[in-house]
């Protein structure tokens, strides 16, 4: 089945590009978001790291305290903490969630970010590290139950160039729970490389070259005995009618661009539904689908065809575009998935 999930608004939301409304804003509010994505049947939430917006690990929490079903990805940078405490952190929240956390590491980064946290790992440097911390996490890790009884670890020895570890490994309440799916993201060769080891899910931005790049992506994987499911993250901007998205565009792009007019918006328009200029209306990300709900399905069955299996899907406002995907959307992608039957309902 194909997996969706749901990036959220942690510096709020608003109806209005680059706006937050009052009532837009703060845990309520986020609140709201995860239970829209939860009944809309999205598959799972990720909470950003972003330092203008609200905490990710706590935000996380929140939204597996909220919820039943939906799984929440947690994005943080390696540098937030030891690998053991995020670990330990993560042992927690599984036990209390039933196993629905993911971990999606942030390794990219820009230079100023990197100042603010006073992290001086640069370059090639900070995928040696996010290596390590993956492999001391995973170490200390134990899925299998194992007996409390003495206040050491369980063996685990490590001797790295950015962690050491002596007798690690968690017992108890710790211990006999799944390890986070770790979702990683990038598209340069350190990335790629980190994602063949230590990825489960790679997540590509669309853009020339993401079909070789994942393609390469799985065959490093298959070189380590590994197989990972690669994703795109995607912007929506999806109505009944094919005129009626486009002019909801034109509307968000006239909030940055008073003068513009339609062919300025359309010039950015590639094959089929995407289009490339959702950077400049707002989203982190520069190139989504824009269409109807049927055009729209069309291209997302097109992504999955090439081997894509996992949609991080955005738009706002939040929690008016969620129902619109969930309604609308999700069903014409996946049918089979999506649809309730006698077998399933069973």
């Amino acid at each position: 089945m194909t997996e969706f999930l749901w990036e959220l608004p942690v510096r709020g939301d608003g109806r209005h590009v680059d706006t937050v409304s009052a009532h837009r804003g703060g845990f309520d509010f986020l609140d709201q978001v995860v239970l829209a994505a939860e009944l809309s049947g999205l598959d799972g939430i990720v909470v950003p790291y972003d330092p203008a917006g609200e905490e990710s690990w706590v935000v996380a929490a929140s939204a597996l305290r909220q919820t039943r079903h939906i799984r929440v990805g947690v994005e943080f940078h390696p540098a937030f903490g030891t690998p053991v405490y995020a670990a330990k952190l993560s042992a927690t929240l599984q036990r209390l969630s039933h196993g629905r956390l993911d971990w999606r590491l942030q390794v990219e980064t820009d230079t100023v970010d990197a100042a603010a946290r006073g992290d001086r790992v640069t370059g090639s440097d900070r995928y040696r590290r996010a290596a390590e911390f993956l492999t001391v996490a995973r170490g200390v890790w134990n899925e299998q139950q194992v007996l409390p009884g003495r206040f050491g670890g369980t063996g685990f020895e490590f001797g790295g160039d950015y962690y050491d570890v002596t007798d690690g490994g968690f017992r108890g309440i710790l211990s006999g729970l799944p390890f986070p799916t770790v979702h990683l993201t990038g598209d340069s060769p350190e990335a790629l490389a980190l994602s063949a080891e230590h990825g489960d899910v790679h997540l590509f931005d669309d853009g020339p070259g993401v079909d070789d790049a994942a393609a390469e992506l799985r065959a490093a994987a298959n070189r380590h005995g590994r197989t990972i499911r690669t994703g795109l993250a995607l912007p929506v901007v999806a109505r009944e009618t094919e005129d009626e998205a486009w002019a909801r565009v034109l509307r968000q792009w006239r909030e940055v661009h008073p003068a513009a007019d339609e062919s300025d918006v359309r010039a950015l328009a590639d094959d089929g539904a995407r289009w490339a200029g959702f950077d400049r209306i707002g989203y982190r990300r520069r190139t989504g689908l824009v269409g109807s709900y049927e055009q729209v399905a069309q291209a997302l069955s097109q992504y999955r065809a090439r081997g894509f299996e996992v949609f991080e899907i955005t738009g706002h406002p939040h929690i008016e575009e969620l129902h619109r995907a969930g309604e609308h959307l999700l069903h014409l992608v996946d049918p089979a998935g999506r649809t309730l039957t006698t077998e399933s309902h069973a």
